[in-house]
């Protein structure tokens, strides 16, 4: 039986991770895909401290490498469910294992929802971003595309309007959805425009990213948008499905907890940690936040039993 079991290997996971070993404490990591999680998609990273820039890969190796260093173990595997008791708690897996803890963390992430259009994934990090914060930046003096209508879309676009040339707002619906004030900013700005009623219907480009392909949805109508990179806002999915029974999840799929990461649970010593918990900020510098302050609530729950 381990100490901790940790579900997802992201940047909270392995926090969690790093943190419960040097409280000595025994450790499975348990990660379905990419050790490092979304950030590794990053092409660079230069808000992480420490760093003055580094491919979001670069950094999932060395936080993945120091976890190891330390001695945790990892298990390659998709989380179906948690069950059990307090002190007693079983971790069951797609592939046909089990794994017996005295306590879990959660750290399962969410990822940005798709377009779900040819030739987005080809591009992704090489002019497909879902995050201004991070590579905003990179599209200083140049055109740029923001997907979506709602607050974190406007919000993006305010953002990128201060060092792009041009940002071009689509939105499906007729109207935008976010806040008046957001709405305001932007139509005040001379180097924002807005296209409505319109969807991605493709992605252009076969070695480089070249713009867009838009369709109108109430005219079928077909343009192309010629833009140095894109901004998807269209929303998050968390991937908390196989937990439901055990957390409280709010109406959006989020773990429903605070900065102090304990969540509403059927089952005492379970954690969570990360992007698939409720929050207002989803940036890798909070995602290691939330897996020090998980980990060591586990370890205080531990030292309890």
């Amino acid at each position: 039986m381990y100490d901790i079991i940790i579900i997802g290997a992201g940047p909270a996971g392995l926090t969690a991770a790093l943190y419960a070993r040097r409280a000595e404490k025994s450790v499975l990591l348990i990660e379905k895909e990419t050790f490092g999680g979304q950030i590794t998609h990053s092409p660079r990273v230069e808000n992480y401290p420490g760093f003055l820039s580094l491919s979001g890969s670069e950094l999932g190796e060395k936080l993945f490498g120091q976890v190891l260093e330390q001695g945790a173990e990892i298990e390659l595997d998709t989380v179906t469910g948690i069950s059990g008791e307090a002190g007693h708690i079983t971790v069951t897996c797609e592939g046909g294992s089990a794994f017996e803890g005295k306590t879990v963390i959660i750290a399962t992430g969410s990822r940005h929802r798709d377009l779900g259009v040819e030739g987005e994934e080809k591009f992704v990090g090489e002019g497909i971003s879902y995050c201004a914060v991070c590579d905003g930046a990179f599209y200083k003096g140049r055109t740029v595309a923001v997907i979506g209508g709602g607050n974190s879309a406007l919000q993006e676009a305010v953002l990128l309007s201060e060092g792009c040339t041009h940002v071009t707002v689509v939105q499906n619906l007729p109207f935008l959805t976010g806040e008046p004030s957001l709405q305001n900013i932007l139509a005040k700005r001379d180097n924002v425009s807005f296209i409505y009623s319109t969807v991605v219907a493709a992605v252009l480009g076969d070695d480089t990213f070249e713009g867009l392909l838009l369709r109108n949805t109430e005219t079928n109508e077909e343009t192309v948008l010629n833009v140095d990179g894109t901004f998807v806002c269209i929303g998050q999915v968390p991937a908390n499905g196989a937990f439901a029974d055990v957390v409280k999840l709010n109406d959006y799929g989020y773990v429903d907890a605070g900065e102090n990461c304990l969540p509403e649970t059927t089952i005492p010593g379970v954690f969570v940690a990360g992007d698939c918990r409720t929050k207002a900020i989803r940036q890798v510098t909070t995602a290691t936040a939330d897996g020090a302050v998980a980990a060591l609530a586990a370890c205080r729950y531990l030292d309890g039993l």
